[in-house]
């Protein structure tokens, strides 16, 4: 069974892509940009206060009249944050997804910030587990190696 700590591994990410929370939005975009990521963790400090995500820009600048010039991503990050721990499988980080409405996972161990899985992690991790199920009872089934 995959595990959010399987997931990270295979991300092969070794950097933990975070911005501080006296950012601009505007800041928090640029690196969104760079990176083509969805989603920031804010850190202050090494700890792990809150996500800036494209959602909150979306509805906390932009349909508020807000400048992302002028606004720091303390004053619309997420802070009431959903999290998992590393040994979180797939199957739950899913359900909470979807039970949350939300697109990103923060992944902590006790207070450390091990990385964070997104949607599409998530889904190519289950399609990839069922694609190996297929093929193995493809092999029971018919007796032959893919």
């Amino acid at each position: 069974m995959n595990t959010a700590r399987h997931l990270l591994a295979e991300k092969q990410l070794h950097d933990i892509i975070s911005i501080s929370p006296q950012s601009t939005v505007y800041q928090a975009l640029q690196v969104m940009a760079e990176k083509n990521i969805g989603a920031l963790l804010v850190m202050d400090g090494g700890r792990l206060v809150g996500i800036f995500s494209e959602r909150d820009y979306a509805r906390k600048v932009v349909l508020q009249g807000k400048t992302s010039a002028g606004t720091p991503v303390a004053e619309i990050m997420t802070r009431q944050l959903v999290v998992i721990t590393p040994d979180t499988d797939v199957e739950t980080c899913l359900a909470l997804m979807t039970e949350k409405r939300i697109r990103h996972l923060p992944v902590l161990h006790g207070d450390e910030v091990k990385g964070i899985l997104s949607i599409g992690d998530l889904v190519r991790a289950k399609i990839a587990n069922q694609q190996y199920t297929i093929e193995q009872l493809s092999q029971y089934i018919y007796g032959t190696r893919a």
